[in-house]
């Protein structure tokens, strides 16, 4: 949810934020915390306790009546026919072309589903899933009366649990239900971008500030602390989640991004799915890798890649990582491209090498049906 003040919105939470001391900026057209206290503090933070995000920038749809289900079947790479009521599944959105429109979430409410799209993509998105509405399918954009919180680190279950009415603990990994939070009602889910065990909660603007303060009070001495942007950031990519407008969009498809199996060719028609199959019967003429920097030096995105002394592709994403002590990126190279590496820093060759992924193996998401 959010408020428009000239051309950047405010968040429900905007007010917490500045009194915490956030260094704000603009993102998604939000205004939103970079960081609290540093990045690096808040990162370890969230791998070591639990941090509290407020990522309200989200667009959530809801889509109901007799045509929802053919709808998303129509418009999504992933399955949604098998998707239970209280499940949660990523998804691609394609056109016609095999390019990404977006990567989503969808949830399979009692009356229907939910999609959790990407901020930047909202307007783009509602327009593109409206232009392709089967009959009978409702189509809401409730994202202005929805924030959304996300609690995330080892200890984020003892910290909710101390202010929800519900078990948090029989809720399996990408399942969500409704209870009370704080003593308002609201849904949860066990989701989240940053490779540990948490949760994400979605309630109404008014409701935002008080479960904000909630979570902050009884997680206190479990070491619960708000988090921006910045550590989200640098969490995902430790992980090698991709980035939607870094490390896809509409000139890639899943094949080329590496995430196949949220793109079910085998199901009934989708948009897309020709040219998806023509790109893995084909291969790809690019394809994205994980990288680590050897020694010193920190990728960053358009940093060119280099191997045998030829550029053979860019970084879309690149940090420090600050569990690991390295720099670590993503990137398209040639297809065939593996093992050492160079990344054009600041005007010189820095080694590197390629790397399975995630970069970081010790994270506490749990992984339950």
């Amino acid at each position: 949810m959010a408020t428009e003040v000239g051309t950047i919105q405010r968040t429900a939470l905007f007010e917490q934020h500045e009194a915490a001391g956030a260094k704000m900026v603009e993102f998604a057209g939000f205004a939103l915390p970079m960081y609290y206290r540093g990045i690096v503090e808040e990162h370890k933070l969230v791998r070591s306790s639990a941090g509290l995000f407020d990522v309200s920038h989200m667009g959530e749809f809801l889509v109901s009546g007799p045509g929802a289900l053919s709808t998303l079947e129509r418009l999504l790479t992933n399955r949604v026919d098998t998707l239970r009521e209280g499940g949660v599944r990523l998804s691609f959105m394609c056109y016609e072309t095999g390019g990404i429109v977006d990567d989503l979430l969808v949830y399979r409410l009692d009356d229907g589903f939910m999609l959790v799209v990407n901020g930047a993509n909202r307007e783009k998105d509602f327009e593109w899933i409206r232009e392709h509405l089967d009959d009978g399918t409702d189509l809401r954009d409730a994202s202005d009366e929805t924030a959304l919180i996300a609690i995330q680190g080892p200890t984020s279950e003892e910290a909710l649990a101390a202010i929800a009415d519900g078990d948090l603990s029989d809720m399996g990994f990408y399942r969500h239900g409704r209870l009370a939070v704080a003593g308002l009602p609201v849904l949860v889910s066990r989701t989240g971008y940053t490779g540990e065990d948490g949760f994400e909660i979605y309630c109404g603007p008014d409701e935002a500030p008080v479960i904000w303060v909630a979570l902050l009070d009884a997680g206190e001495r479990l070491g619960v602390r708000p988090v921006g942007l910045g550590a989200r950031d640098t969490l995902r990519l430790e992980m090698g989640y991709c980035l939607y407008g870094n490390d896809m969009d509409e000139k890639r498809t899943p094949v080329e991004v590496g995430l196949m199996w949220i793109t079910k060719l085998d199901k009934d028609e989708f948009i897309g799915r020709d040219a998806i199959a023509k790109a893995r019967d084909d291969g790809p003429a690019e394809r994205i890798v994980g990288f680590e920097i050897v020694g010193r030096g920190v990728p960053r995105p358009h940093h060119r890649i280099f191997a045998g002394g030829s550029d053979v592709g860019e970084v879309t994403s690149g940090t420090f990582s600050p569990s690991l002590g390295r720099g670590i990126g993503l990137g398209y190279v040639a297809s065939g491209v593996s093992g050492e590496l160079s990344i054009e820093i600041r005007g010189r060759m820095v080694a590197a090498r390629t790397t399975t992924l995630p970069f970081y193996r010790d994270g506490s998401v749990k992984r339950r049906k």
